[in-house]
């Protein structure tokens, strides 16, 4: 008989639990949704952070998406803003083009009470949550120290670019300042290829065909390398000038092992949307509790600045970038 009531009992305390658990509030809203805006979400990198951002909604049991322009558009990007912050999502992740034109929006979006959160390419004077992404900046340097040592620090260099975007100009920037530790070194030209690889192709091409003196090219943003890689290549020259890229995209990729591009500095775009969106939640939920409220505390409860890091790939490891790359979720 006590065996039985013992029986019993727990079978009473379970029963308890488990109409508790069935009547207590999810932790996810069964519709939460969390956007990520992005430029030109055609190149492999956004590809790679698409990845990313729906592998932690996965995780999560949430909803994600990412949209934004099928090219280097900062005013179709701004539009897109406006429409998905008019959505009122769980949190919205961001790479703004052109810093000055979101600033606006971003702060109405927080106001709204969506977390904001600058992923890739910041816009720090606007009230969004944090940045997460490269230093820039040191990016920039390590791409002067690559190809100072591939040239024997002495020559002219060619830099592409997209001038007036913030990130970039934060690696023009650090280029610039490494420059100072190679006095035989000179930044003869600066190209704007407005994010095309024809552009960065027919700038190239027609330095070359003035005969312009080129020692090596850099390039800081993911189009500009097979751009100048395929200059080159026309005019025999493939391999002879070298070539230092941005990102880790598979025709960049093809090039370095063709020795076409002599290395390039990759980003961690899955990393920065993996942590993007995870972040975002965390607002959302209010999961850190140093405040009552996110929107009304006067500091975010999460870092402002996170650097997912860089790193560099050339023919030597080559083959685990591709691998990686290879096993993520096609979007």
């Amino acid at each position: 008989m006590r065996k039985y009531g013992i029986t019993l009992a727990c079978f009473l305390i379970l029963l308890v639990a488990t109409i508790i658990v069935a009547c207590a509030k999810p932790y996810h809203e069964e519709n939460e949704r969390y956007v990520f805006v992005a430029t030109n979400i055609n190149l492999p990198y956004w590809q790679e952070a698409q990845a990313g951002f729906l592998d932690a909604a996965r995780a999560l049991g949430v909803k994600a998406e990412m949209t934004g322009p099928v090219t280097y558009d900062p005013s179709a990007e701004v539009g897109i803003f406006r429409q998905v912050v008019e959505q009122h999502p769980a949190g919205i992740c961001l790479s703004a083009a052109r810093p000055e034109i979101f600033q606006a929006d971003i702060d109405k979006a927080v106001a709204q009470g969506i977390p904001v959160i600058c992923v890739d390419a910041d816009v720090p004077n606007s009230k969004r949550i944090l940045y997460i992404g490269t230093d820039n900046f040191k990016a920039g340097r390590e791409s002067m120290k690559r190809m100072a040592a591939l040239i024997s620090g002495r020559g002219n260099i060619v830099v592409v670019t997209i001038p007036g975007q913030g990130n970039l100009d934060d690696r023009l920037a650090g280029v610039a300042d490494a420059l100072k530790n190679f006095p035989s070194l000179k930044l003869s030209k600066i190209l704007d290829d407005k994010g095309d690889l024809r552009n960065a192709y027919d700038q190239i091409s027609e330095l070359l065909q003035k005969k312009e003196k080129i020692d090596g090219i850099i390039c800081l943003e993911a189009t500009g390398g097979p751009g100048a890689a395929s200059a080159l290549h026309r005019l025999d020259l493939e391999g002879k000038v070298p070539i230092v890229a941005f990102d880790k995209d598979p025709d960049t990729l093809g090039l370095i092992e063709k020795g076409a591009i002599a290395s390039t500095i990759a980003q961690k775009p899955y990393v920065m949307s993996y942590y993007g969106l995870k972040f975002l939640d965390d607002l959302h939920h209010n999961a850190v509790r140093e405040f009552k409220d996110w929107h009304t505390a006067p500091a975010a409860p999460l870092p402002t600045w996170v650097d997912t890091g860089t790193a560099v790939v050339d023919k030597s490891n080559l083959a685990a970038f591709r691998e990686a790359l290879s096993a993520l979720p096609k979007p």
